[in-house]
């Protein structure tokens, strides 16, 4: 099979069958010859149709080859009672450039819409960042809020983990007294915060 040429070959294509027909059934039973003299002669009009489509001379270049495989692979479709070679091989190269316009717009809509994705994300990263430096302030002022003994029970309970038991034994304070201050200091926070 022939090597598709990127600059199609100068001169008007020819606008009849004047054996196209027969070039495709040659084509169908593998011959390269009849390939290659059928590339000649629809390369032009292919890549003329394909370029009008997309009007860029790279992607109708594309287009072209691709036309060419196509018709190389599928030559044995062509009917003759359907209309002229002429006619199916350009027909092909429409919807192929047709298709690559669609893949195109398609590709361009899929980046816009990632692009706004990444765009809300970073902004939604950026608010609940906000969000949570402000809930962290909002939760020292409160803190600070709390007597001596609740602040210290709520430390070592919550921030550093440590059950009741521990902290009672940490402090050395009833267990009894450890569990108000903590409800009594749980409270004052949850109101604290809840009244920002």
């Amino acid at each position: 099979m022939t090597e598709f040429r990127s600059t199609p070959a100068r001169g008007t294509p020819r606008r009849t069958d004047d054996g196209l027909g027969g070039l495709l059934r040659r084509s169908a039973a593998g011959d390269e010859e009849a390939f290659e003299e059928l590339y000649e002669r629809t390369a032009p009009a292919i890549y003329g149709v394909a370029h009008k489509v997309l009007r860029n001379h790279a992607h109708a270049e594309e287009v072209t080859h691709d036309v060419m495989l196509e018709i190389w692979r599928s030559s044995n479709r062509y009917r003759t009672d359907r209309g002229s070679a002429f006619s199916w091989v350009l027909t092909i190269a429409h919807r192929r450039a047709v298709d690559r316009v669609r893949q195109e717009q398609s590709a361009t809509r899929r980046d816009l819409r990632d692009a706004e994705l990444d765009s809300r994300r970073a902004y939604d990263d950026v608010v609940e960042t906000t969000e949570a430096h402000h809930e962290l302030e909002q939760l020292q002022l409160c803190l600070g809020r709390l007597t001596p003994v609740q602040r210290e029970c709520v430390r070592l309970a919550f921030y550093h983990g440590y059950t009741y038991r521990d902290v009672a034994r940490m402090l050395d304070t009833p267990l009894g007294t450890v569990k108000t201050r903590l409800r009594d200091g749980l409270l004052r926070l949850r109101a604290c915060m809840e009244g920002r």
